[in-house]
């Protein structure tokens, strides 16, 4: 009898205790930031100068958060950008004098440390764009140009005297990439961007990387001086898709056919005599086999 009593309390007590034995461990609650608090201050200031013109001073700060994944950081990590733009100018003047400066920490830093990276640039403004690419706004006078660099390590990546296009090469993935077109000014510094009949150089990127430079040229010097001139001519590029050129063996519809499109067109007085250049995409790359140019245009591959 004292056996089976001891027995049944033995089993009593292992069924009390095997939900908690069975209990999985707590999860440790993920470590935030600590607390923390920064504060800019953004001013203007109007003067007027010996002439009877006014002189605009202004100073701007801004900040912004990230999402995690920019290319170049641990995927899990944010960062806290700010942004400082510095400008004078003097109404009724054309130009200005202004400077655009980004700071970058890893989000819960304190910012009275260094930095991961500073870009300090000649510039009106910056704008962060797809969580991977930071693009400042050059065009200081009359001619709108912009530089690009990598959001995550502030590294330059290349200039475009064109807006950036931006697409993605897959409509199963987002695979961004983004495609300028350098117009040389007459003080370039590489030698090989002087010569006549250069028009300018078309670049294809990653977030990461330039993936594929090409040097656009015209046979006719004459021709080709006035599409590189920033006056007398407006160019546009573009992005375009076409119809799929085939089917996949899947039966699933394949990926569109894809081109970067690059126009010119003369300004008034003169009648457009727009020109149309279409440079296709094939895989990850420009497709310089198949290009469509009109008569005396070349476009090679370039190396800087």
């Amino acid at each position: 009898m004292r056996i089976l009593r001891s027995a049944a309390l033995a089993m009593c007590f292992a069924l009390a205790i095997c939900p908690l034995s069975a209990q999985p461990p707590k999860k440790a609650a993920q470590k935030s930031p600590p607390p923390f608090q920064s504060q800019s201050q953004s001013t203007i200031r109007s003067t007027p100068t010996s002439d009877g013109f006014q002189t605009i001073e202004i100073h701007n700060v801004t900040y912004e958060i990230t999402n995690p994944a920019v290319p170049g950081r641990p995927r899990d990590q944010l960062l806290l950008l700010r942004k400082t733009v510095n400008s004078k100018e003097t109404l009724g003047d054309i130009g200005v004098d202004a400077k655009v400066t980004l700071e970058a920490w890893p989000f819960g830093d304190d910012l009275r440390q260094k930095p991961l990276y500073t870009i300090d640039v000649s510039g009106t403004d910056g704008r962060t764009m797809d969580n991977a690419i930071f693009v400042v706004s050059r065009g200081l006078e009359e001619v709108d140009w912009w530089s690009v660099y990598r959001l995550g390590t502030g590294q330059h990546l290349f200039d475009t005297y064109l807006p950036l296009i931006s697409f993605s090469i897959s409509r199963d993935t987002l695979t961004n990439r983004y495609v300028g077109v350098e117009v040389p000014p007459d003080d370039a510094t590489d030698a090989r961007l002087k010569q006549p009949n250069v028009i300018g150089v078309v670049t294809y990127a990653s977030e990461d990387r330039v993936l594929h430079e090409a040097l656009l040229v015209c046979d006719d010097a004459k021709r080709a001086t006035l599409l590189r001139s920033y006056a007398d001519v407006t160019r546009k590029l573009s992005y375009v898709e076409g119809p799929p050129a085939a089917q996949s063996a899947r039966g699933k519809g394949a990926e569109p056919t894809r081109a970067i499109k690059l126009s010119f067109s003369e300004n008034y007085p003169s009648a457009p005599n727009t020109l149309d250049l279409l440079i296709p995409i094939q895989g990850d790359d420009l497709d310089l086999a198949h290009l469509q140019l009109p008569a005396k245009f070349h476009l090679s591959a370039w190396r800087r």
